[in-house]
């Protein structure tokens, strides 16, 4: 898109409004293909008009109105019949001469109904993991595929193959535009919020690239969230979830140098944590205790940053509050990840010598023996015991191990710390 104040305008307007108007599309046409068809057409239009025409008084609504004629041009042509399956075509035939009407009333009913909806859609358990995160930031995050293939540093043609099988896999399973039933909630909720999650890691602690962080996805995954909290205010993982994201993202100006290098938890200038992110944390970490009396895997964790966030300086850590609450997650989601985490929380509360105990147990865990955290995490408490050599290695190996190219320049530098201080001591 070329880059003039109109065309900027613009797409501004698509990344606030486009999930909107494909999930009002979605319930009518009863597929996300389409119904994300329907939407680009209006978006061509606003491109090809409002250059000439100027930016209307309410964008949103002329997208709206634009994409609902489309539709109804779709229908009236009888092309939707050779996309959808015979029952459908029949319903769409039996009702002809209601066809107006009703797509005005479905585009102009209660907007939170669809777009969670199209939250449950686009994270689909029939759909791989990778596939979800695709889709969901195209349909709700208003990402073109370029930037989703940037993001993820995947190739654009992966991506958008990814996306393209998605789309076709919800059609042909037949997958209801729907919330979920009560007795399914919980699972299809689960999956939702582990979308957001992966797309907010990805963003907070990117696993390949040049640079430690991609903002950007943050950005997107916290305000999924926090469309999701609105829509689900009742469900407390969802505000677990929020508060975790909110109170991670307020370290970010911290996290990272002017040069771009790695700053980790015990060294960032907790000065610049951003205040305002921290109290909505807060917040919502007391509304997702509020709804609920024992805490779910997203709130625990969330719990676990506020002890962060409250501590003026590294020292005034509640480091034993931290071990508590790492071993109710590890009761409640056990996990190799969750045990190394808990061991470095031991080691701060006990000293190196019993997180490296812990963290001895972990290293012959066959999912852990390609994830460079633990031999970083076993040579931190190595170093921290003077067992310099046997601390470089773990470093050596753990930068081996990474594709971030940040992350490996700052584990190379910890072994030749090692080395230095070897040499110092001989």
């Amino acid at each position: 898109m070329t880059s003039t104040p109109t065309h900027r305008a613009i797409d501004a307007v698509w990344r606030i409004e486009s999930a909107r108007i494909i999930a009002g599309l979605t319930r009518i046409v009863r597929d996300v293909g389409i119904a994300e068809e329907l939407a680009q057409d209006a978006l061509v239009a606003a491109l090809e008009q409002w250059p000439q025409s100027g930016i209307p008084d309410n964008p949103g609504a002329w997208l709206m109105a634009t994409a609902k004629h489309r539709a109804i041009d779709l229908w009236r042509r009888n092309k939707l019949l050779d996309r959808k399956h015979q029952e459908f075509g029949r319903e769409l035939e039996a009702q002809q001469e209601l066809a107006v009407p009703d797509f005005d009333a479905a585009l102009d009913d209660t907007v939170g109904d669809d777009l969670l909806r199209l939250v449950f859609i686009s994270c689909h358990p029939v759909l791989s993991p990778e596939a979800r995160v695709a889709l969901t930031l195209r349909l709700l995050g208003g990402l073109t595929t370029d930037e989703i293939a940037r993001a993820f540093l995947d190739p654009e043609p992966t991506v958008a193959q990814r996306i393209v099988r998605a789309k076709r896999t919800l059609s042909e399973a037949h997958v209801p535009f729907e919330i979920p039933r009560k007795a399914d909630l919980a699972a299809r909720l689960a999956s939702v919020l582990e979308v957001i999650y992966l797309v907010f890691n990805e963003g907070y602690s990117a696993t390949a690239g040049d640079d430690w962080m991609r903002p950007a996805l943050c950005e997107d995954a916290l305000r999924l969230g926090r469309i999701l909290a609105e829509l689900a205010p009742n469900e407390p993982e969802v505000h677990g979830l929020v508060a975790l994201m909110e109170i991670q993202a307020s370290r970010s100006a911290a996290r990272v140098s002017e040069s771009g290098e790695p700053i980790l938890l015990l060294g960032q200038n907790r000065a610049l944590w951003d205040q305002l992110l921290i109290g909505r944390g807060f917040a919502a970490l007391d509304r997702a205790e509020k709804l609920s009396r024992s805490r779910g895997p997203y709130a625990l964790q969330a719990a676990i940053a506020a002890c962060h966030a409250r501590a003026l300086t590294p020292e005034a850590t509640d480091w034993p509050r931290i071990v508590g609450l790492y071993a109710e997650l590890a009761q409640l989601a056990p996990s190799p990840v969750v045990e190394l985490n808990r061991a470095v929380a031991v080691a701060m509360a006990s000293g190196p010598a019993a997180g490296l105990e812990l963290i001895d147990t972990l290293t012959s865990e066959p999912s852990l023996k390609a994830y460079h955290l633990l031999p970083s995490v076993r040579g931190d408490f190595l170093f921290k015991l003077g067992r310099f050599p046997e601390a470089q290695q773990e470093f050596a190996r753990a930068a081996s191990l990474t594709r971030n190219a940040r992350e490996r320049d700052l584990l190379l530098d910890r072994a030749r710390a090692c080395a230095c201080a070897q040499s110092s001591r001989d």
